[in-house]
């Protein structure tokens, strides 16, 4: 007597191999921002010199002339990542200062640097480092001098209506963003106070001076934190 032997048909035969999942393909587009992400993370952690495309291509899944296809190299993909970086906090910085008075504007223009190094990290590290290479918008500190640009206008204003000269704006808006950039460089790694305590002596400094020193700072502002 034959015993029937049920089978299952979704069963894969012996003589045939399973067949792999399908890969979805990136666009262009996609592939490269891809690219550009890998790379931000890359060069805010071992920097241009530390980070090669052959450990980029390896992230991304990718060979090396898929790079290149897309950035020329390297160079050209530091310098995107760059320029990226650079409009967004000039970016963030100028569309801050939207207050009417100048000590208000001095804490939102410190809370926006401070924001965008909160939660852009890996952007701020890229920033800071002296670039090997020419960008199309300049180095951090041209970034600087054109966030002490916007100041500019605001204290020529203040100035003129406190009998002061005004010719001295640029000066003083120099000074100002470049306290505020260099403390931001500082609390980047240390992260103590936190971000609105930091805000609040950096504006203690710049609208009071050493001589008037408020023991606790306060915030006039909206915002608190």
């Amino acid at each position: 007597m034959m015993v029937a032997v049920a089978t299952d048909s979704s069963s894969t035969p012996s003589n045939e191999k399973p067949r792999r999942a399908r890969r979805t393909r990136m666009t262009g587009a996609e592939r490269r921002q891809q690219l550009l992400e890998i790379g931000r993370t890359l060069f805010a952690a071992k920097g241009f010199e530390g980070t090669s495309v052959e450990e980029i291509a390896a992230k991304a899944g990718v060979s090396k002339p898929v790079v290149y296809e897309h950035f020329g190299g390297k160079e050209g993909l530091y310098a995107v990542v760059v320029d990226r970086e650079m409009g967004r906090l000039l970016d963030m910085v100028t569309s801050s200062l939207t207050a009417g008075h100048p000590r208000e504007l001095c804490e939102q223009a410190a809370f926006a640097l401070l924001d965008y190094i909160e939660e852009y990290t890996d952007g701020f590290r890229i920033l800071v480092r002296d670039s090997p290479i020419p960008q199309s918008t300049g180095s951090f500190a041209s970034l600087i001098s054109d966030i002490a640009t916007q100041v500019e206008d605001i204290l020529g204003r203040e100035f003129k209506n406190r009998g002061f000269d005004a010719k001295l704006a640029p000066l003083y808006a120099q000074a100002l963003v470049g306290m505020v950039a260099l403390t931001g460089q500082w609390w980047l790694d240390v992260r103590k106070p936190k971000k609105a305590e930091v805000a609040a002596h950096l504006v203690n400094l710049a609208w009071h001076g050493l001589d008037g020193l408020e023991p606790k700072p306060r915030l006039i502002g909206h915002r608190k934190s």
